[in-house]
């Protein structure tokens, strides 16, 4: 089973989440779909079912491998990396 290599550098305590919600979203207009927040830098994208898909494009321009949901009342990660829940 393939795990995620990137879950134990990840900085404790995670960061604070830099905006309520996808601000690439708000600048164009676009509505959010669901919200992700990177573990490593805090910033707040909206997920592959959105229009723009900015929590990838976030990965893709940073290299920052793991985020999880930014949703209440959910709890999962996952690594970009390895395509994996973490």
């Amino acid at each position: 089973m393939k795990q995620c290599t990137h879950a134990d550098a990840l900085p404790h305590p995670e960061p604070e989440p830099l905006s309520e919600t996808c601000p690439e979203c708000l600048a164009t207009g676009t509505h959010p779909v669901q919200l992700r927040l990177c573990l490593v830098c805090g910033h707040v994208g909206c997920c592959d079912s959105s229009p723009r898909r900015h929590a990838t494009e976030h990965h893709k321009e940073t290299g920052h491998p793991v985020m999880r949901t930014f949703e209440p009342g959910e709890s999962w990660r996952w690594c970009f990396v390895d395509h994996v829940l973490v």
